[in-house]
């Protein structure tokens, strides 16, 4: 048999970093403020699209984050909810913001 040659060990490497979650999709995020939105007031899918001029299905989905609302018909649904769109932007801004330091490269 041959001799057992020991292998050069690699110089000292810094640790991993710990794996981070993947932002949200922006869609995903309108979503659950408008959800949680129409809860706040108690109402109904129905009762919302129907205000909207949308279907409950497309609005279901728009609230789950599978459907990218266009601009027309997002402005439909915040107008049903009674919000405005500076509003539903400030909501959707502040659930995006990281919750620790941010680091920015020059």
């Amino acid at each position: 048999m041959g001799d057992l040659v020991p292998l050069p060990r690699p110089a000292h490497r810094a640790p991993a970093p710990a794996p981070q979650r993947p932002e949200p999709l922006w869609r995903e995020v309108v979503g659950r403020e408008l959800r949680a939105e129409r809860r706040r007031q108690s109402r109904t899918l129905a009762d919302v699209a129907g205000d909207a001029g949308i279907s409950v299905q497309y609005l279901s989905e728009v609230e789950r984050g599978l459907k990218e609302p266009s601009s027309e018909i997002l402005g439909a649904v915040h107008g049903a909810l009674g919000l405005r769109l500076v509003e539903l932007t400030g909501r959707v801004s502040r659930a995006l913001r990281p919750s620790g330091p941010v680091a920015l490269a020059a």
